[in-house]
């Protein structure tokens, strides 16, 4: 029993150490890029010695790629809760479309996850991300909608990758300060276009 409460305590405390470096250095990446910020910057924001960092991360990059998959996942997180599987295939759709562009507005998301995410770690590696996380909740939603037959019919992964792009650059315009509600309202027409016209419920007669 001691012995687990010992191995519960060290893990408490290697995973309380990494969640420290995770978080100082989103902050001093966000707040001054990944190539301004130094390890011995980032050590320091976190309370914790060089040999930490490079027992958890083989190096900045490693750390970097950690912050943005943390990233990636906190968005797919938003998606999920706005869409939940008791809304019917285009709404789902419509509401994990405002949450995308909601949760990209926590300040400096569009930089990691859009701009140095890219740079730093390839454009292989962020796809790779993506796909675990918010182009997974993209793929299943346009996935139901084309079984549900309220959506065209097209190649799943094409379809998630352009349209993914597509509120990608919407979420960078709007942090450079263009109209959220001019790219919301381009943005569900193109949901629209893709969809179906369903035929008209029955009326009933009594």
């Amino acid at each position: 029993m001691q012995r687990d409460s010992a191995r519960r305590s060290n893990r408490d405390r290697t995973e309380a150490t990494r969640a420290d470096l995770i978080a100082a250095a989103r902050k001093l990446f966000t707040e001054r890029s990944y190539a301004e910020t130094s390890t011995p910057e980032i050590v320091a924001a976190a309370g914790v010695t060089r040999g930490a960092l490079y027992h958890h991360f083989a190096d900045k990059q490693a750390l970097f790629a950690a912050v943005v998959e943390q990233e990636a996942m906190a968005v797919a997180e938003e998606i999920e809760r706005a869409s939940p599987p008791s809304l019917n295939a285009r709404d789902a759709l419509i509401a994990g479309s405002d949450a995308y562009l909601t949760a990209m507005r926590a300040p400096g998301r569009t930089r990691l996850l859009l701009l140095d995410g890219p740079a730093v770690l390839g454009r292989a590696a962020m796809d790779a991300i993506d796909n675990r996380h918010g182009n997974r909740s993209l793929r299943e939603g346009l996935v139901a909608a084309m079984r549900a037959q309220t959506m065209t019919r097209l190649p799943a992964d094409a379809l998630t990758a352009l349209l993914g792009s597509a509120f990608d650059r919407a979420a960078l315009a709007i942090e450079a300060g263009a109209s959220a509600q001019d790219y919301r309202a381009v943005l569900m027409a193109l949901i629209d276009g893709l969809s179906l016209p369903q035929a008209p419920r029955p009326v009933r007669t009594h």
